[in-house]
């Protein structure tokens, strides 16, 4: 979420979804309409379209576990990493009353009239508050979904006009959870350092002042889920990004598996992990960023919360040494974080079209 100067960046026309919801129709606006080859196929929510092959991995035994357990957790957090670069996490450490207390204050928020919420307008060519994100044209396909995004750290990245002041208490809830997810990203990169062979610590002391942002995202129902999206394929520029998914709601999230869409159904009171861009980068793609998109239902609405977490905009990423050998050449050149992140937040999500930013055909990663 790096800070994006505005830009006189024409969008045309924005339906809010949930007013839409609200009228009932059953006319899908045209924008919202996707080409016919990435309309997701239905049924989408079916109990026998789930496997059980989203990896979960159960934290206490990372953190409190005895030898056995520990390696055993750790060589199940590799192959996730590896395999699926998501996975979820159970016995994370957060109190539940945390996680309900979140999901309530953006339910209370979404809740609000419209004229309420658009006192926190995301402006075009920015992707903080309330509105639409990574809309940069009037004829560019848009996702049924109302997004309120917020720069968490480091502090110069806030926009005070942005937070809202009603829900009461939304601010103070949304600092104490986001120290809470900040707490445990640090952890799973210790862990994720170690199932690399790493020290625990490298990625702490990498990346200096770390980037943390929080995007709430509602999706309505929508009379025709086979049309739409709810959110377009894309992997994440983040190190790490943590899914809170609401409870009791539909099944929304899908990532990418061996060419197909596959459903992640929540796990009670897990949370989900995906592996972002940078850690892509810096393990020279062994633990890969994934492709995933979010669709929607025909009667039932969706939340979710998202945090990124990321290094510090100084800081020069590239693949490390312990990861470029002769078979395994350097596929990403070095580049400054903030760069990168200005170039995620200034395109529209496409896969992950964005990471060409860093790839060379090279070998030599000095």
């Amino acid at each position: 979420m790096a800070p994006v100067p505005l830009s006189p960046i024409k969008v045309g026309h924005i339906h809010d979804v949930q007013e839409l919801r609200k009228m009932k129709t059953t006319r899908i606006p045209k924008r919202f309409v996707r080409d016919v080859a990435e309309r997701p196929l239905l049924p989408i929510t079916s109990e026998s379209s789930f496997t059980s092959d989203i990896p979960v991995i159960d934290f206490s035994k990372l953190a409190d576990g005895d030898t056995d357990e520990f390696g055993s957790e750790i060589l199940k957090l590799a192959a996730s990493c590896e395999d699926w670069g998501f996975f979820q996490v159970i016995n994370h450490g957060i109190e539940i009353s945390m996680l309900d207390s979140i999901e309530r204050a953006a339910m209370d928020f979404f809740n609000l009239p419209l004229e309420e919420k658009k006192k926190y307008p995301m402006e075009p060519g920015t992707i903080q508050g309330y509105g639409q994100a990574f809309v940069f044209s009037e004829d560019q396909k848009l996702d049924w979904c109302n997004m309120l995004a917020l720069g968490i750290e480091p502090q110069y990245m806030r926009n005070p006009k942005l937070w809202p002041t009603n829900p009461p208490k939304f601010r103070e809830t949304v600092e104490t959870y986001q120290e809470e997810i900040r707490k445990l990203c640090r952890k799973l990169l210790k862990y994720i350092a170690i199932s690399l062979g790493l020290k625990g610590e490298i990625f702490e002391e990498m990346f200096g002042t770390e980037v943390q942002a929080i995007r709430m995202n509602y999706y309505p129902a929508c009379p025709r889920p086979d049309l739409v999206l709810g959110l377009s394929p894309h992997s994440d520029g983040s190190a790490l990004t943590v899914l809170q998914q609401g409870k009791g709601n539909s099944v929304g999230l899908q990532i990418l598996k061996d060419n197909k869409w596959v459903p992640v159904r929540p796990v009670p009171e897990a949370l989900v992990i995906n592996i972002g861009d940078t850690i892509e980068v810096l393990t020279n793609g062994k633990y890969k960023s994934v492709e995933h998109r979010a669709v929607t239902h025909q009667d039932r609405d969706r939340l979710s919360m998202v945090t990124f977490y990321a290094p510090s905009f100084e800081v020069e990423l590239g693949p490390m040494t312990e990861f470029v050998d002769e078979n395994n050449p350097c596929k990403y050149r070095r580049y400054n974080h903030g760069e990168y992140s200005k170039h995620y937040v200034t395109n529209k999500l496409q896969g992950k079209k964005t990471l060409d930013f860093a790839k060379v055909q090279a070998i030599n990663c000095n």
